[in-house]
């Protein structure tokens, strides 16, 4: 509700406004209202010289639908009985209309209960819980890792290899990967190991935090026992969500969409190990991520490098306008880039922690 002062403030600010030669409507746009208000406003001061918002007093006729007292406490009862208290109102209306009976809606029934507070949990089993988003910052490489298993297909149907693979978030680029008959803790294990010692991990000043999914090669003994032996900090999606583990995701659907990818399927370990390394190859040092404004992921992994990039092509872009500027109607293309990267944002904390914050 607008307070009295402020509603008469406001038309005399608008009538100010109109007298040096505003329109009413951009008087009325930039004080927040609508021209028809600010008549009504206008009006309510002549006849009764006040601004008062009566909808907070005047006096409303009572709903002719509106519950009595009595029917409000026989839904009560009826949620109370033996038969119902373990039942939700979506199963008790059904089962008394089996009855012939019919008290109230089953929106009546959850109003009532709200209105008196016991619109709870019901039954034995245990209440539904909301669990937080995984989601972790990375403003340098080697901070936050993402890594999954998926299929190749084998020779025949039926019979796979598994692709494990580790990436950065912050650049994108593919870490470490290989190439199994079998998915299990252990190769897993042995590739972090790897992923350890290239990227020269031991050196990092905040421990690494790998991120997965919840299979069972991400959360086996011998894996989360080499990742505790590291020092790098595990975590994992929330139980049956899927996108939680985005990244690993979305290069997966790169690999797999790529021209030369075998759906028929690789006829030997060896031929399926050769494509994916010319495919790390590519990714990393030819592919121009949109995620990244189209950076190479190798380029951002060196991030003085990859500013470097971005600031050549702001001149080249600067140097173009100034040649033909009849040719831009606006400014140059933004070749800035983020300079944090979160792991599945949450909207309102991005926004807190991170101000649109970007390096150019």
């Amino acid at each position: 509700m607008i307070s009295p002062s402020d509603r008469s403030q406001a038309v005399e600010l608008i009538e100010e406004a109109v007298q040096n030669g505003a329109s009413l409507a951009a008087a009325c746009r930039e004080t927040g209202i609508s021209e028809r208000t600010y008549k009504r406003w206008k009006a309510q001061s002549v006849t009764e010289n006040s601004h008062i918002d009566r909808r907070t007093t005047c006096e409303r006729p009572v709903p002719a639908n509106k519950l009595s007292e009595l029917e409000e406490r026989q839904i009560l009862n009826i949620a109370h009985s033996e038969k119902y208290a373990s039942m939700p109102p979506s199963q008790i209306v059904p089962s008394l209309a089996d009855e012939g009976i019919y008290i109230a809606s089953e929106s009546t029934f959850y109003r009532v209960l709200h209105k008196y507070n016991e619109q709870h949990h019901r039954g034995r089993s245990q209440t539904p819980t909301t669990r937080p988003i995984t989601t972790h910052t990375a403003t340098a490489p080697n901070q936050v890792y993402v890594w999954d298993i998926t299929y190749l297909n084998g020779p025949i149907k039926g019979a796979h290899y598994y692709l494990y693979m580790i990436s950065d978030i912050f650049s994108r680029k593919i870490i470490a990967w290989e190439v199994w008959k079998e998915e299990s803790a252990e190769h897993a294990s042995e590739l972090i190991r790897r992923a350890y010692i290239a990227e020269k991990l031991a050196l990092n000043e905040h421990p690494l935090v790998l991120h997965s999914d919840n299979g069972s090669p991400m959360k086996g003994a011998t894996m989360l026992e080499t990742l505790y032996a590291l020092g790098i900090m595990p975590s994992n999606s929330r139980p049956r969500v899927s996108n939680d583990n985005a990244y690993a995701e979305s290069l997966f659907k790169t690999v797999k969409y790529r021209p030369d990818y075998q759906p028929k399927g690789f006829a030997t370990l060896d031929e399926a190990r050769q494509w994916v390394h010319q495919f790390v190859e590519w990714y990393n040092n030819e592919h121009h991520h949109s995620g990244i404004n189209f950076l190479t992921p190798a380029q951002r992994h060196s991030v003085d490098h990859g500013l470097d990039v971005l600031e050549k092509r702001k001149v080249t872009y600067e140097l173009a306008k100034a040649a033909h500027p009849e040719r831009w109607s606006k400014q140059t293309r933004d070749w800035s880039i983020e300079a944090t990267v979160f792991l599945n944002p949450d909207k309102v904390e991005k926004e807190k922690e991170v101000k649109e914050e970007k390096v150019s």
